[in-house]
């Protein structure tokens, strides 16, 4: 329900505040960068809050009722200024229910364990049949129908969360343990490494309409097509990858990761047919599967005791891949799309070198 709340609402805003609200483009701007900061701020707190006294299931549960309100206020104001101080109080404090719901998943499985998989799954699920619904919700409700059908979802994952069992306590000595020393500078740094290679993920994704339908000369429903059959050869692999977690090293299977986006954004800046795009989304699913999915339990790995924090500061470095991959397509749109790929393979490098870095500072993989 939280994926498919999200799913709903976010592909929609750019929509949403320029057709209805009539923004310009410095507003626009301006909201999409506040926003995404203000969500950074509100999940490191949560995060912290989380692994001290406070159950993450009321967490979870906040953070739902912040939904609801946020998006109930969305389909009343029009106002510029009253919805981005919504955008930046309970929208962001909703944000944080993604990174609680996969801590919350670590903790009841009490280590690595398809948990985590499964519920990365079911949000691929959800983003696969969201936008299409909202779609149909937006033509046929209008604005106040999507965002009012947001907020019954978000207040229905805040009743959910308070129905969740309680996890088994845990000896204060784990509870309390931090990373520290030399898994601390792996989180650090592998942190750096996903901001690259998750804002090359969201660059990609961003760009390939543009770039099917101007540098191939396709349509909007090829794009629709490659991007559907992404998600869909996804769904397996995040499961069949999350097995794979339990039993080697995720820090191997990151760096897998990020070689192949490699070997996927390469090719991408020499396609000439659709087809080929086609052809090349088995290699992104791989990708988005091993970075997007096995690097959840990856951070996860390298902070135990601290299961919000860690997975908050994985949350963190895909709103800021994000935000970089928005300025990249900007400066893409005046040099041409081909360059969505340049830009993405630079970032996987720096992405891929940092992996490395990372791995040697613990000097061993970890499980």
């Amino acid at each position: 329900m939280s994926g498919v709340s999200m799913a709903f609402a976010l592909p929609f805003f750019s929509l949403f505040l320029t057709s209805e609200v009539k923004v310009t483009p410095l507003q626009l701007g301006f909201f999409l960068i506040v926003s995404p900061l203000a969500q950074v701020v509100a999940s490191t707190i949560m995060g912290r809050l989380s692994d001290g006294r406070v159950q993450r299931r009321f967490m979870l549960a906040a953070g739902g009722v912040a939904g609801a309100i946020g998006y109930g206020l969305f389909t009343v104001l029009r106002d510029y200024w009253f919805l981005l101080g919504t955008a930046v109080i309970f929208v962001a404090i909703t944000g944080s229910l993604l990174p609680q719901l996969f801590a919350y998943g670590r903790q009841v499985s009490k280590g690595p364990s398809m948990v985590v998989s499964v519920l990365r799954t079911l949000l691929s699920v959800a983003w696969v049949a969201g936008p299409p619904v909202a779609a149909l919700l937006v033509a046929k409700t209008g604005w106040v129908g999507l965002f009012a059908s947001t907020a019954l979802l978000q207040l229905g994952v805040a009743v959910l969360a308070l129905t969740l069992p309680v996890p088994t306590a845990v000896p204060e000595e784990e509870k309390t343990e931090e990373a520290g020393g030399s898994a601390r500078g792996e989180m650090y740094v592998a942190s750096v490494a996903f901001t690259f290679l998750q804002g090359a993920i969201s660059l990609a994704v961003g760009g390939l309409p543009l770039f099917i339908t101007t540098e191939l000369h396709g349509t909007a429903g090829d794009a629709g097509l490659a991007m559907g059959l992404c998600a869909a050869l996804e769904i397996p692999m995040m499961l069949w990858f999350g097995s794979l977690a339990n039993r080697m090293s995720q820090h191997k299977l990151v760096l897998i990761g990020a070689a192949i986006s490699l070997s996927y954004h390469g090719l991408m800046v020499f396609t000439d047919s659709v087809w080929q795009v086609m052809a090349a989304q088995l290699l992104h699913a791989t990708v988005i599967s091993l970075i997007m999915g096995v690097g959840i339990t990856y951070f996860q790995s390298l902070d135990p005791g601290r299961p919000g924090h860690a997975t908050t500061m994985f949350s963190n470095t895909q709103i800021v891949g994000g935000m970089i991959a928005g300025a990249l397509l900007g400066v893409s749109q005046q040099l041409g799309f081909r360059w969505v790929y340049g830009f993405s393979f630079t970032m996987c490098v720096l992405g891929l070198v940092l992996l490395l870095v990372a791995g040697r500072l613990t000097g061993s993989s970890r499980q």
